[in-house]
C-alpha cells in the first residue's frame, strides 16, 4: 500500500526510565507529585555533583554477557523498547522484523568508554594491552539502536540521530517519517541518554559556568527560577511504539495521541547560545503543518534547561508566540528529572501524553521565584491544572543551534 506525508501516524506504546521512574505511570504521578529524581554522586576529580540516574534493573531484558560487551545507553535502550512493546500489547516475537525500525536520538555516543578506558590506561601505567577489545563496538555512533536490533533480532533500518538535546524529538520525527514513506510498519523511536557516566559533560558545563548545584540536590536543577545556576546532567530514555493509524485501528491497540505537526530549523548562529527568532519560526512551523493556531495549543513544554540565556530566550520565544493565547499553558520537566540530554524530549513528551486521558496539566518543579524575564502567561507552577488538553506542543532545543518541535494531538476517530 502506497503511504504519504497525508498518512497519520500514532502512538500506541511507551516505554521509559527515568531518574524518578521506570515506566509511564509512575513517572506521571512523580510529575503530579513532584517528586524529584535527583540525587548526588562522586565525579572523578570533582567531587559530589547534583546528577539524575535512573534505577532500572538492566538484566530484565538482556544477558549479562550481552550487558558486558555493550553500553549503558544500549541497556536503557532494550530497557525501554521491550517495555514499549509490551505497553503496546505487541510481542517482540510476532514482530515482522524486516519491517521494523529502531530511530534513537542521542546527544552524543562512545565518550563514556573511551573516557573510562583512558583512566584506566593510566591506573595501568599505560599498558594498551589491557584495552578492551570491545572498543570499537561500544563506541560507534549506532550502538544503542544496534544493540536494540540484536537483542529483539530486527532486520530493518536502525539507527541513532546525533542531534544534541533536540534528538529525542526528532528521532520521533524520523519513526513517522518513515511510516509515512512506507519503509516500515511499526517504528520503536524516541531518545536516550548515558551522560551520567561521563566526566567531561560535568566538566564542561561547569567551566561554561552552567553546572547546576545546591546543598539541596533536589534544587540543583531550577529552571525559570531567578536564583537558576545552571544544568544537571541526568541519563534515562523513552522509546514510542509508533503504527500508521488504520494498522493501530486494524488490531484494536490503545492510542496515546496522533503526531499532529513538527519542524527542526537551525540557528546558524552559535555553538551555545540559541536563538529566539529560530525558535519562534520553529514552533510556528510546526502549528502550520498541523494546520492550527497558537489558541489551539493546550500545553508548551518547554525546552528550559536552568541556563540564564537559554530560559530567558525560549521564554521570549514562547511569549512571541503563545503571549496572547489564554489557552495555552505552560510547563517544563527538568526540575524534576535534570537533563537527559538526547532523551530529554522524548521523556518531557511522555511525562505529558497522559494528560489526554487525566485532564491534568502538571507543574513545573515548585519556582520558589519566578524570573522576571522568564514571566509567561498560564505558568503551572505549585499545583497541576486541570484541562480538556487536545494539543500539546513539545520544544526541545540543542547545541550548534538545532531546533526541534513536535506537537502531538488528542485521537479523534
Amino acid at each position: 500500500m502506497k503511504h504519504s506525508s497525508k498518512t497519520r501516524v500514532v502512538i500506541t506504546g511507551v516505554g521509559l526510565t527515568a531518574p524518578n521512574a521506570n515506566n509511564l505511570k509512575d513517572f506521571r504521578e512523580a510529575l503530579l507529585s513532584q517528586k524529584s529524581g535527583i540525587t548526588e554522586m562522586d565525579v572523578r576529580y570533582m567531587g559530589k555533583v547534583a546528577v539524575g540516574n535512573c534505577n532500572f534493573d538492566e538484566f530484565l531484558y538482556q544477558k549479562k554477557k550481552m550487558r558486558r560487551r555493550g553500553t549503558r545507553a544500549g541497556s536503557i535502550s532494550i530497557y525501554c523498547a521491550h517495555e514499549a512493546l509490551i505497553d503496546s500489547g505487541l510481542s517482540a516475537d510476532a514482530l515482522v522484523k524486516d519491517r521494523t525500525g529502531i530511530y534513537l536520538g542521542i546527544t552524543e555516543h562512545g565518550n563514556v568508554e573511551t573516557e573510562n578506558e583512558i583512566y584506566e590506561l593510566h591506573e595501568n601505567k599505560l599498558d594498551a594491552g589491557l584495552w578492551s577489545h570491545h572498543h570499537n563496538p561500544r563506541t560507534v555512533a549506532n550502538a544503542p539502536a544496534g544493540e536494540v536490533s540484536l537483542n529483539l533480532g530486527i532486520t530493518g533500518p536502525t539507527y541513532t540521530i546525533g542531534a544534541a538535546c533536540a534528538a529525542g524529538n526528532i528521532g520521533i520525527i524520523h519513526g513517522m517519517q518513515m511510516l509515512q514513506l512506507d519503509e516500515v510498519d511499526l517504528a520503536l523511536a524516541g531518545g536516550v541518554s548515558e551522560s551520567t557516566g561521563t566526566f567531561g559533560i560535568f566538566a564542561g558545563f561547569k567551566s561554561q559556568g552552567a553546572l547546576g548545584s545546591h546543598e539541596d540536590p533536589t534544587k540543583a536543577s531550577r529552571p525559570l527560577d531567578v536564583d537558576r545556576n545552571g544544568i544537571v546532567v541526568s541519563e534515562g530514555g523513552a522509546v514510542f511504539v509508533l503504527e500508521r493509524l488504520e494498522d493501530a485501528l486494524k488490531r484494536g491497540a490503545k492510542i496515546y495521541g496522533e503526531i499532529a505537526g513538527y519542524h527542526i530549523n537551525s540557528d546558524a548562529a552559535d555553538f551555545v547560545l540559541p536563538d529566539t527568532q529560530r525558535q519562534i519560526e520553529c514552533m510556528n512551523a510546526a502549528m502550520a503543518k498541523a494546520k492550527i493556531t497558537a489558541s489551539d495549543i493546550d500545553i508548551v513544554n518547554l525546552h528550559a534547561t536552568g541556563t540564564t540565556s537559554g530560559d530567558i530566550n525560549e521564554s521570549e520565544a514562547v511569549r512571541a508566540v503563545f503571549g496572547q493565547s489564554d489557552n495555552t499553558y505552560i510547563n517544563c520537566t527538568k526540575g524534576f528529572i535534570g537533563h537527559a540530554m538526547g532523551a530529554a524530549g522524548a521523556l518531557e513528551l511522555a511525562g505529558n501524553l497522559p494528560s489526554f486521558t487525566d485532564g491534568k496539566i502538571h507543574s513545573c518543579k515548585m519556582i520558589e521565584n519566578v524570573d522576571p524575564k522568564c514571566g509567561m502567561k498560564n505558568l503551572v507552577n505549585g499545583e497541576p491544572v486541570e484541562k480538556d488538553v487536545r494539543y500539546i506542543l513539545s520544544n526541545s532545543f540543542g547545541m550548534l543551534g538545532i531546533n526541534s518541535i513536535l506537537i502531538i494531538k488528542k485521537y479523534q476517530p
